[in-house]
């Protein structure tokens, strides 16, 4: 049973229940408990926002607790290719020194079971393998098979058919061997990862007016002669949200509209380029004023694609910008001069600023204030038109007045003529 015991203290009320049954509340993800209505949410603004993509555009997610790690053996080459430079070393020299040891064991084998050992000095006696004497030469023998050096100083001879059935087993793993190892160190040696290192973008990302319309900018350059194929740029935003059921979405992903219907998002990356989001009705920052922008929590990851012109594979470049890292009321400086015959970029003034003027109202106000504009003039004009169709009814009522009582009079006067 469930014992009850209140305690009355002035005006509070202490109520202490004591149960046998345990009330388990419902385990919710880190983001959803710390995104819950509660008192510390006040301090919203002052936790750090933790980037979901670094600036160097690596990903800040790291995967725990993957029971089904045989996946990762299934698709071994693309497990050894995404492996770290020294562990693809080493297994690269386990694998070739494993291959010799296990088949220049095997040679050993074959020779003692054979009795070679025993008739090493006999010339009358025909071994297996010439001049083998003891496991360091099957070792060697073994390096000389696989990687056909063929010093001929060892050599395999025809009364052996299991030395032959090795042989030929040996020499088809060992070409296996090869091309998987090689081919996995060219992927991994030729990956575009590092030409990604030659596409930058701007440090900071900028708001400001463009053509009447409040937009959101950032610049992407490329410092290479070797121009990217085919490049295209793509913008997300990565929000957290609740829905209307109350579900909540951790780090939600929303698509920004940088040119994909005009075809704008198709880049000629010659020089550097200011890439620009029109916020609309259908912007993620329709309703976010300068005011409510740094208590925001969001960032925006923006992604480079295309081809590489020397090695036609393709090559992905990103990076993140925050709320702390755009700025309101700022455009980019400009880094193109024409010089004598040749247009020049100043990379030095690549990530540089400068302020104007911007109002620090939000798309959806600013369209509100324009529609509330024009709407008196409207009115105005609405208004005249029909003040002026009302006098011109009225002067219309009175001239008829006017002929029927003149008319009276004359129909009057007729009638007195004729008495």
């Amino acid at each position: 049973c469930t014992q009850a015991h209140i305690t009355y203290t002035g005006d509070s009320m202490d109520q202490d229940v004591e149960s046998p049954v345990a009330i388990h509340q419902p385990k919710l993800p880190k983001q959803a408990r710390d995104d819950l209505p509660r008192h510390i949410s006040r301090d919203r603004t002052k936790r750090k926002i933790q980037r979901y993509v670094r600036k160097d555009g690596k990903c800040n997610v790291h995967h725990g607790n993957v029971r089904e790690t045989y996946r990762y053996l299934t698709d071994i080459f693309t497990t050894l290719v995404d492996l770290k430079w020294r562990f693809n070393l080493l297994i690269f020299v386990m694998v070739y020194t494993v291959t010799w040891l296990f088949f220049g064991m095997i040679w050993w084998l074959i020779a003692y079971i054979r009795g070679d050992m025993d008739h090493i000095e006999d010339p009358s006696w025909t071994p297996c393998v010439t001049n083998l004497n003891g496991f360091v030469s099957a070792f060697l023998f073994s390096i000389e098979t696989e990687t056909t050096i063929g010093y001929g100083y060892r050599v395999i001879t025809d009364k052996c058919p299991e030395g032959i059935i090795l042989l030929l087993i040996q020499s088809v793993l060992g070409s296996i061997v090869n091309a998987f190892m090689v081919g996995c160190m060219f992927v991994k040696i030729s990956q575009p990862k590092k030409r990604a290192e030659t596409l930058v973008f701007s440090t900071h990302a900028v708001i400001s007016m463009r053509d009447g319309k409040l937009c959101l900018m950032f610049r992407v350059g490329d410092l290479r002669n070797s121009h990217i194929v085919e490049a295209s740029i793509r913008a997300k935003l990565i929000k957290s949200k609740q829905t209307s059921e109350g579900e909540f979405i951790p780090l939600n992903q929303t698509d920004i509209n940088v040119g994909y219907y005009t075809g704008d998002d198709r880049l000629f990356l010659v020089s550097p380029l200011i890439i620009s989001h029109e916020i609309n009705q259908q912007s993620p920052f329709w309703e976010i004023s300068k005011a409510q922008l740094p208590k925001e929590e969001l960032e925006i990851v923006v992604i480079l694609e295309g081809m590489v012109e020397a090695t036609g594979m393709t090559c992905q470049a990103r990076s993140s910008y925050i709320t702390s890292e755009i700025l309101w009321g700022y455009r980019f400086t400009p880094v193109l001069t024409l010089e004598d015959g040749f247009y020049e970029v100043d990379y030095n003034s690549f990530h540089e600023t400068y302020e104007t003027s911007t109002p620090s109202l939000s798309a959806k106000e600013l369209a509100e204030l324009a529609s509330r504009a024009e709407l008196p003039l409207s009115w105005s004009v609405s208004s005249k038109l029909n003040q002026h169709a009302e006098l011109e009814t009225e002067e219309e009522e009175k001239n008829l007045e006017e002929q029927t009582e003149r008319n009276g009079d004359v129909a009057n006067l007729e009638n007195e003529s004729k008495v």
